[in-house]
């Protein structure tokens, strides 16, 4: 009877097995299936998810994505959300600087600079202009480009406008060699005249001598002489055979688009009436004055 017994069981212990390991087989399709399909990894991105914050606590790679081969996509979410938490402090700061600046301005009454407007126009590259470099511009004075105009891309600064048209403009680059843009360093603050060079890269005069840039420090427009605006990125300070080289920001295309801004102009004040001084008041001003006293 027990022979009887125990051979009745072996069908049900084969059965059980057959049937884990069928299982198992299904998941593993499953599971390969979820990998190479798009539409249904949208579908196991939550449990994979809610599984992985389980059985994978902290910043650590979690055992599901060790599982599915997915360690560098979680590492790199983890980056990016740190990058992301990072970014947050960053910004509060700056809307609680911008607005202590703002305050700042109020109580000093000081005047900010008027908004900008610019002109966007395309822009495509001159071989037989006046200078080197050159770019013609499909907007003039018709659409409200300005003269001597400002052109910037998503780079930073372009050129300046020399010549004017009714619907065109010529700008001349800041790497031509007949260029002069007066630039400063961001941190450092030391003032240069920038020019162009042949090799691509940006040459400086009129340093001082007991001073010099930072390697890696941004260029920028200094504004000095009122052909630029102040702050106007214009590249990189770089430290090549002893000189200080400038590694242009622009965007180094032949064609695509440009802002053209106006200068940084200060209008001539219309002459009015002058008011007398309190001291030069006329006589009979201050006879009149006195009798009301009295």
């Amino acid at each position: 009877m027990a022979r009887l017994s125990r051979s009745g069981q072996k069908p049900k212990q084969r059965s059980a097995k057959r049937l884990i390991l069928f299982v198992l087989i299904f998941g593993a399709g499953a599971l390969v299936v979820a990998q190479s399909a798009p539409q249904i990894r949208h579908i196991f991105d939550p449990v994979r998810t809610m599984a992985g914050d389980q059985l994978g606590g902290g910043d650590s790679i979690s055992l599901w994505a060790r599982m599915t081969g997915q360690v560098a996509r979680e590492r790199r979410i983890k980056d990016l959300e740190a990058e992301v938490r990072e970014l947050s402090r960053y910004k509060a700061a700056a809307i609680s600087m911008a607005e202590r600046l703002e305050a700042y301005e109020q109580i000093l009454n000081l005047m900010g600079e008027p908004p900008v407007r610019g002109v966007t126009a395309r822009v495509t590259a001159e071989s037989d202009g006046p200078f080197a470099q050159t770019l013609l511009a499909n907007a003039g004075r018709a659409q409200g480009v300005d003269p001597g105009a400002i052109a910037l891309n998503e780079g930073g600064l372009v050129g300046r406008v020399i010549q004017l048209g009714e619907h065109s403009s010529r700008i001349l680059l800041i790497t031509d060699f007949n260029s002069r843009v007066p630039v400063m360093g961001e941190v450092s603050g030391v003032r240069a005249i920038l020019f162009g060079g042949r090799d691509g890269l940006g040459s400086l005069t009129d340093m001082p001598e007991r001073s010099g840039f930072i390697e890696g420090e941004r260029i920028l427009t200094s504004a000095e002489g009122g052909a630029f605006p102040r702050g106007l990125i214009v590249g990189e300070a770089r430290m090549q055979g002893g000189d200080w080289r400038v590694k242009y920001g622009m965007a180094r295309r032949a064609g695509g688009y440009v802002q053209m801004i106006p200068p940084p102009l200060i209008e001539t004040p219309i002459a009015i009436e002058e008011i007398p001084a309190s001291d030069e008041v006329a006589p009979e001003q201050a006879s009149a004055a006195q009798g009301v006293r009295q």
